[in-house]
């Protein structure tokens, strides 16, 4: 935290503007070195940057963000230079021989921030998420995280624990041979209720799920039509469909976005018994594997033989031969397009009933484990009557809550976090 870092904070050139930041002690002698003046705070100067030599390397806007209140709680400046890469290489070189400055890991100014005290590590969490969003449900449940959303959750829950805590504490230092009858008498109450509010926040959909995409495995037996389903739903051929039979020998997965909702679509080898191949034999137990996994299984076989919960799509429509059903969800042809537009509604309806809500933050499986921890505590408080080991409890409880916010955190985990990262953010 000694040192003085630089990036380029903007996309890799070339581009119409190069934002190069530089975050640490000595940014107030790199904005001196190269524009030969003091900036204004927080205003936006027109200036000349020069190397070493003196040499115009170009002209910029700059600006002069002085710790604490800056991004990363450091004095901060920021160069907006043109985008070309002769001109951020330029910029680079010039901040690189000055004393003490060194370019950025990645993120590392976000690291700064977060041991600055301007973000917590849920706030970097969701930021991180951010940054890999591809689909707008993904944008808005991280932008959900990195606006504070579930911090500001968790500090209310902290709050009540401190003060129901600070209740039983004074009995044990005060009260008559550490009768629990003494406690307020909407203890009990006050902790039921933040229980009822973490096993209902543990019951959400979770991060993972959205990152990833709500998991559709289409599968059946050989020549059901899978591969011609699979990429008329990923929009791509993607998979080889032909008659013959064992074609798709492993498990084909594709991401795709509908209307928003992120999907991960897979194609499977035909399930059936009886294989003497050995590569076939593997297609089929990664596909067996594949509907394990599934979050929803498209079933083109016969009917009543898939997966428990799987849906019943009569495929093939369009061919005399086409294997019948009494009662599929849904009857299509992906050679003619019949009845695909109705399909793909489906799915995005089901997708979003099960994935996290629009602007709604999601738990990732550490804030998971986090809260999960935090409300096996408050359970085990319901059921003890020694005020020791209430109080024993409750302090576990707000442990937890401080891991979720990053007040007891470790540096791998803090490497793997930042690591996520850009250089430059």
């Amino acid at each position: 935290m000694s040192d003085t870092i630089f990036a380029l904070s903007s996309g890799a050139p070339p581009a119409a503007i190069g934002v190069v930041r530089v975050s640490g002690p000595q940014a107030a002698a790199a904005m001196q070195a190269l524009l030969g003046k003091a900036l204004e705070p927080r205003h936006a100067t027109s200036a000349t940057l020069r190397d070493s030599a003196g040499a115009v390397i170009d002209r910029a806007l700059a600006l002069w963000l002085p710790g604490p209140h800056s991004a990363t709680g450091e004095d901060t400046l920021e160069l907006h230079c043109h985008g070309g890469r002769a001109v951020i290489g330029a910029v680079e070189a010039a901040l690189a021989v000055l004393p003490g400055l060194r370019s950025a890991t990645p993120g590392e100014f976000t690291r700064r921030a977060f041991v600055n005290g301007k973000i917590d590590l849920a706030e970097a969490e969701g930021l991180a998420d951010l940054l890999t969003a591809e689909t707008e449900l993904q944008r808005q449940s991280a932008m959900a995280m990195a606006g504070g959303a579930f911090s500001h959750q968790v500090g209310h829950w902290r709050d009540v624990l401190l003060k129901q805590s600070a209740a039983l504490e004074a009995v044990l230092d005060f009260g008559d041979e550490d009768d629990v009858a003494l406690l307020p008498a909407d203890f009990a109450l006050q902790l039921a209720v933040l229980e009822t509010e973490l096993a209902q926040w543990l019951a959400r959909p979770r991060a993972e799920q959205l990152r990833e995409g709500y998991r559709v495995v289409v599968a059946g037996p050989p020549n059901a039509g899978k591969s011609t389903l699979f990429n008329v739903l990923v929009e791509a051929e993607a998979a080889i469909a032909t008659p013959i039979p064992g074609t798709t020998r492993d498990v084909l997965t594709r991401p795709v976005a509908y209307a928003g909702v992120p999907f991960l679509f897979a194609d499977t080898a035909g399930l059936h018994d009886g294989v003497d191949d050995e590569v076939e034999a593997i297609g089929i137990e990664r596909a067996l594997e594949a509907l394990d996994r599934a979050d929803l299984v498209l079933w083109l076989g016969p009917e009543g033989a898939g997966p428990e919960g799987a849906w019943e799509v009569a495929a093939q429509i369009d061919r005399s031969d086409a294997l019948a059903k009494k009662a599929p969800r849904h009857r299509i042809s992906a050679m003619t397009g019949a009845g695909i537009a109705a399909l793909r509604e489906d799915l995005i309806g089901t997708a979003r009933a099960a994935l996290p809500g629009p602007g709604d933050a999601a738990l990732n499986e550490r804030q998971h484990m986090h809260l999960r921890h935090a409300q096996r505590a408050l359970a085990a408080v319901r059921h003890e009557h020694d005020p020791l080991l209430m109080a024993e409890a409750l302090r576990v409880a707000r442990l937890s809550f401080d891991a979720l916010l990053g007040r007891t955190t470790t540096e791998d985990m803090l490497d793997t976090l930042f690591g996520r990262f850009c250089i430059g953010k």
